[in-house]
């Protein structure tokens, strides 16, 4: 197997952001996307998928608010997983993640199938979640959703037993998708190396 490895730029007027992957690492990791909240996160995201992940902004309009350093940066993560997976090859293409913190219950469900779609489901009263360092509930969605697009994966969080605690119910979150996305890049020595889809390709 070849090294799944890429590396990718993009620069737009609000943002400037620098990243590299290893999916098959140890977890290590060197995060800074200006949002405290969302480098702790991203860190936890990797390494319990075991990615080494760098991911540097150098840029972003903070000035104004998080949202679209937030949403660029699931952009850029999501492309750069689609460059290091390459044609997909041998991949098991699906992965479940499960993540329990205290009465919260994060589960997500990963399909690598080329189309990009994310969808949350929330078990409680989402209403109840607090602010925390100028990252609301909603920044998850938007982040989630522009990771999606990018990779080409349909994604599903269900989240059970909402905590009125955000650092809570995004751990749950990230620490699934991780197990999830890890799973789901593995290769299965069964495909012998072929596209795992009946179409013999996934875009």
């Amino acid at each position: 197997m070849s090294n799944r490895n890429a590396e990718i730029e993009r620069k737009s007027k609000e943002t400037e952001i620098k990243a590299t992957v290893n999916i098959d690492g140890k977890g290590e990791t060197k995060i800074k996307t200006q949002i405290g909240l969302l480098d702790h996160m991203i860190e936890l995201f990797a390494f319990h998928g075991f990615f080494d992940l760098n991911l540097d902004v150098q840029k972003a309009d903070l000035e104004i608010d998080i949202h679209h350093t937030n949403e660029d940066v699931g952009i850029v993560l999501g492309k750069l997983f689609k460059k290091a997976l390459d044609e997909k090859q041998g991949i098991k293409r699906f992965g479940s993640g499960f993540s329990p913190m205290e009465s919260t219950l994060g589960h997500t469900v990963v399909d690598i199938s080329g189309r990009g779609y994310f969808t949350l489901n929330v078990d409680g009263d989402a209403s109840i979640i607090k602010d925390q360092e100028g990252y609301s509930f909603s920044y998850l969605e938007h982040f989630m959703e522009s990771f999606a697009h990018g990779l080409g994966a349909t994604i599903t969080v269900n989240l059970r037993g909402v905590n009125e605690d955000l650092h809570t119910d995004l751990e749950t979150v990230f620490k699934s998708f991780g197990q999830a996305l890890d799973q789901a890049t593995q290769i299965d020595p069964r495909r012998e190396g072929d596209v795992p889809s009946t179409k013999g390709i996934i875009d």
